[in-house]
């Protein structure tokens, strides 16, 4: 037996458990660390999320964390330094917080709104926005505005959950499966072990983008729709649907206000609006009683489709009735809808008629007993195994939030909502339509908001803004020009700050939010503003903070820089109260624990929010004598309850007689011994009587309450028209009691785009430019194999690509003269960039794509200056604009986004492509390169990482095979 040496030594070496962020998987991950090194970083077989499957952005966490990139000290700006120049000075992290706790305190004492605060694609928003509700600022948000506020908007305001983190198909039972235009990056581990399902079953698999790629490419057909039309291909479904007289009348009979009588006197107060009887119930006709009753009563037989005089001797139809008539209109027939989508009209018709066929000849059961939230008992749960998803593809349009409303439409109509087979809600979804949550408008020094500065807007009334109608917010989220800003328009806030529009600010901080560069449309203007300063020689926004964990381009402008930890370093919550790791069948949160511990003058963002709570003496972060409350954040997650027994973790809490019990329960000082011993995640397995029907399941709902995910056990009605939207409607038609606009473009607005009933319209750039000269849709995908900005500095990832190119139809681009990896010039109404071409038949023919966020500015991220990223990469953020394309009138300051939500309008962008001159070589604009950091070494030009030196052996073949046995 020859002699094997030992490779390593395995006593030296520590497992960890804790959970990875890499992207917004959350999988579960174990970490084996050796001398402060991670040796390997393995998915974690327990985990409920990935159940041990590990991407390549995940196992690629070694080199993010060994990233040259890394933040290692606070800086300051050096005092006449210009921002930007990457000037500064290192100090302490003591002397950081006491520049920016001195800063802030003055702000609280005077003017809280004078503080802004916008954090980028975090999961700590229920602590972050608790921390500006304490402050006394309106001025919060998270990134949803430029991400994906119009698909869950979509969902809350109609069945009360959505797709993405709020819901998912069943997978194990779904028959149907269409997925519109999914980032690939995001939840890539759960999507991938589902559609490997669906592939085992044999279900089908429909890719509605524009674009093959990734999940598409393994889709049973590809329906390349043209960008920004999706609410009409929806729309051209259900037209089939109820043309057939295929839709399910039980469910939208039982689950939804179909029924509910609406009035119908247009051009009257009150048209669009339900019919209600004394008490403010909604009405439904009664055809077993012929009368009109509370249409939310369980013991009555409403009518689908009525109409009459109402009560009140006024006209009024039922919804269903709306409905049919709207969607039954030739605009919506299938060859309409060609011409709109691109879609053959056949191709439209055979898909729903494949779907319903699915929902109501292979209906599926499951013989489990539930009962119903009126007490009525059912031995089965009826299931419609049609499912679908959708994320940034819907979202990033202007017309996104009616194209999402579109969507789940088409599920209603098929009954296949949160039931075996369907799309299904995850823990703390379902929701009440909208959510209860208003949001906050009035403030005063030294006083937290009495809501939270964001919520769900249930009528004029609810907008922040002043008594003559201008917003309250810098963003103007929650103002005419975006009403329903459920997450606030983050892209929007250094242009109205530099503007001073509404009113100038003070301090703005930003935690990992890459303002300066990819999370900005319009992005050398956007840098341009950040330098801008006024007559009087100072910057307009005075006092910029950042805090990322890495040297992003937005770093330099920075004036004050506190670093964060890395995910491997730190305690972290990944809450019910916020975004939590929760599947259809489970409620489950998770937490984050140190791995590594940091050797650089570093501080985790969550440590440096109860920091500054416990400094400026928030009411919840401070005791009645003003001492503070909590030690740090491991003390105020345990000990924090946003109401009696809730927290942000779920697990292990405990009863009165200090029993350990799950979901509500008092403090317990062992809470996250637990979840460590849990290998960092807790998880609740729903019982089986409560997995399906939840917007009415009893069981569920009175779960649901105790828990703390909704306020009541009513049941959630599911609201395919919209009394929400018909009022903001009838307040641009001067016909509404209360709030009204008095600008016309904001009437124009309201009545054109507030449709209670789901409707497609024209994106609002492409209606302020000439489409024959920019005849390109340009949109951007997300790789796979990295997560925003983030992964583009990875070493191991870099190695599947470090430079990105516009892709193009080969047909198209042939037809054009353009050859593969030739150069071209690419020009949009707003700015003109020049970028390598490769062709391929995976795209629709008019549209254009490429990578998001490969592109670097030079020296960013730890990377060489002469990097790809830098010298080939590019952004097509420098063609979009945050503004609408410019016509001389009163819409040329409104923001390029949903006029309903704010949403920004990535793909809406149009662009005109032409060949390079000969000699035209080379990706253009370039930007200067940023400064290295102080005491920062420079990059190296290759990255190797290993624990320990390698043990080289020579061995015989012989010896190979037997292991060392011969």
């Amino acid at each position: 037996m020859s002699a094997i040496p030992e490779f390593e030594n395995h006593a030296k070496q520590e497992i960890k458990y804790t959970t990875c962020y890499m992207c917004a998987c959350r999988c579960g991950i174990k970490v084996t660390v050796e001398d402060n090194q991670v040796r390997f970083i393995q998915g974690n077989r327990n985990h409920p999320i990935n159940k041990g499957v590990l991407c390549a952005k995940g196992n690629a966490g070694i080199m993010k964390q060994n990233s040259p990139g890394k933040l290692r000290s606070p800086l300051l700006r050096k005092q006449g330094a210009e921002r930007g120049s990457g000037e500064f000075e290192e100090i302490s992290m003591e002397r950081a917080l006491d520049i920016l706790t001195e800063r802030l305190k003055k702000i609280r004492e005077t003017d809280p709104k004078k503080l802004a605060y916008f954090t980028g694609r975090d999961q700590m928003q229920a602590l972050t926005g608790l921390w500006a509700t304490q402050f006394g600022t309106i001025n919060w948000a998270a990134h949803g505005g430029f991400c994906s506020v119009n698909m869950a908007a979509g969902g809350l305001y109609t069945m009360g959950h959505a797709f993405w983190e709020f819901g998912d198909p069943d997978w194990d039972r779904t028959k149907y499966f269409m997925m519109w235009g999914v980032a690939e990056d995001h939840a890539s581990n759960p999507i991938k072990i589902g559609i490997e399902k669906l592939k085992r079953r044999g279900a089908k698999f429909v890719g509605v983008n524009p674009v093959r790629t990734g999940y598409q490419a393994v889709a049973d057909e590809w329906v390349p729709i043209r960008p920004g039309t999706d609410a009409m291909f929806a729309l051209s479904m259900a037209h089939v649907l109820l043309k057939h007289e295929q839709f399910d009348w039980d469910f939208l009979i039982r689950y939804t206000n179909s029924p509910w009588l609406v009035v119908n006197t247009p051009g009257e107060k009150g048209d669009g609006l339900f019919a209600r009887d004394a008490d403010g119930k909604p009405l439904a006709w009664d055809m077993a009683g012929d009368s009109f009753v509370d249409a939310t009563r369980a013991d009555i037989q409403p009518a689908l489709f009525w109409e009459g005089q109402g009560p009140d001797g006024r006209p009024v139809k039922s919804a269903m009735m709306l409905l049919a008539e709207k969607y039954l209109d030739e605009q919506y027939a299938p060859e309409n809808a060609e011409k709109v989508t691109g879609i053959p009209a056949e191709t439209i018709e055979r898909l729903a008629l494949e779907m319903a066929h699915v929902a109501f000849k292979e209906t599926i059961e499951v013989d489990v007993e539930w009962t119903d939230w009126a007490g009525r008992k059912h031995d089965k749960f009826v299931g419609r195994p049609v499912s679908m998803h959708a994320m940034r593809g819907i979202s990033a349009h202007s017309n996104g939030f009616q194209a999402c409303r579109a969507i789940h439409l088409v599920q209603a109509l098929l009954g296949a909502i949160d039931c075996p087979g369907g799309h299904v809600a995850k823990p703390p979804y379902p929701k009440h339509v909208p959510p209860s949550i208003k949001p906050a408008k009035e403030m005063a020094p030294n006083t937290p908001l009495k809501s939270p500065p964001l919520g769900f807007p249930k009528a004029p009334e609810d907008l922040v803004i002043d008594a003559d109608g201008n917003p309250l917010r810098i963003d103007k989220a929650f103002s005419w020009d975006a009403p329903i800003s459920n997450h606030g328009l983050m892209h929007m806030v250094i242009t109205n700050a530099v503007k001073g529009d509404p009113y100038p600010i003070d301090t703005l901080m930003f935690f990992m939010a890459n303002m300066a560069w990819n999370s900005s449309m319009n992005t050398k203007e956007m840098q341009d503003l950040l330098r801008t300063r006024g007559e009087d020689g100072e910057y307009k926004i005075p006092f910029l903070v950042v805090s990322d964990a890495f040297h992003s381009e937005m770093v330099n402008f920075a004036d004050l820089v506190i670093p964060d930890t890395t995910y491997l370093e730190r305690y972290d919550t990944i809450s019910m109260l916020d975004r939590p790791i929760s599947e259809a069948d489970l409620a489950a949160d998770s937490i984050r624990q140190p791995v590594i511990e940091p050797k650089r003058d570093v501080m985790a963002w969550q440590e440096v929010q109860v920091e500054l709570a416990s400094r400026l003496k928030f009411p919840a972060f401070t005791n009645a004598d003003g001492s503070r409350k909590f030690k740090d954040y491991k003390d105020f997650i345990v000990n924090y309850e946003k109401e009696p027994g809730i927290g942000f973790l779920s697990g292990w809490r405990l009863d009165e007689n200090g029993n350990e019990v799950h979901l509500r329960g008092k403090p317990n000082p062992k809470q996250w011994d637990r979840y460590i011993e849990n290998q960092s995640f807790f998880a609740y397995h729903l019982p089986e009587n409560t997995r399906y029907y939840r917007f009415a399941n009893k069981d569920y709902l009175e779960l649901a309450k105790h828990a703390g995910w909704v306020g009541s056990t009513d049941p959630i009605i599911i609201e395919l028209y919209s009394e929400t939207l018909q009022k903001f409607r009838l307040a641009g038609q001067g016909l509404y009691d209360g709030p009204q606009p008095s600008k016309p473009e904001h009437k124009e607005r309201l009545v054109k785009y507030f449709s209670p009933l789901p409707e497609h319209y024209k994106p609002l750039e492409q209606c302020r430019i000439n489409e024959d000269e920019y005849p390109f849709h340009a949109v951007n995908q997300r790789p796979m194999f990295m997560y925003h900005s983030w992964d583009s500095q990875n070493a191991w990832l870099r190695q599947i690509v470090a430079q990105n190119y516009l892709f193009m139809n080969r047909q198209q681009a042939t037809e054009m003269g353009i050859e593969d990896k030739s150069w071209v010039w690419v020009e949009s109404h707003n700015g003109k960039i020049r970028v390598q071409v490769k062709l391929m038949e995976g795209v629709e023919r008019n549209t254009v794509w490429t990578w998001n966020a490969i592109g670097k500015q030079s020296g960013a991220w730890g990377l060489k200056p002469d990097a790809n990223e830098a010298t080939k990469g590019f952004l097509m953020n420098h063609l979009i604009r945050e503004l609408l394309p410019s016509k001389g009138d009163a819409v040329d300051n409104i923001t390029n986004s949903d006029p309903v939500t704010g949403q920004a309008a990535w793909y809406d962008l149009r662009v005109k492509i032409t060949p390079a001159a000969p000699g035209e070589v080379g990706t253009w604009p370039t930007f200067d390169t940023i400064k290295r950091l102080p005491n920062v070494a420079e990059s190296p030009d290759v990255l190797r990482y290993h624990t320990h030196e390698p043990v080289r052996m020579q061995r015989d073949l012989g010896d190979v095979l037997t292991r060392g046995q011969k």
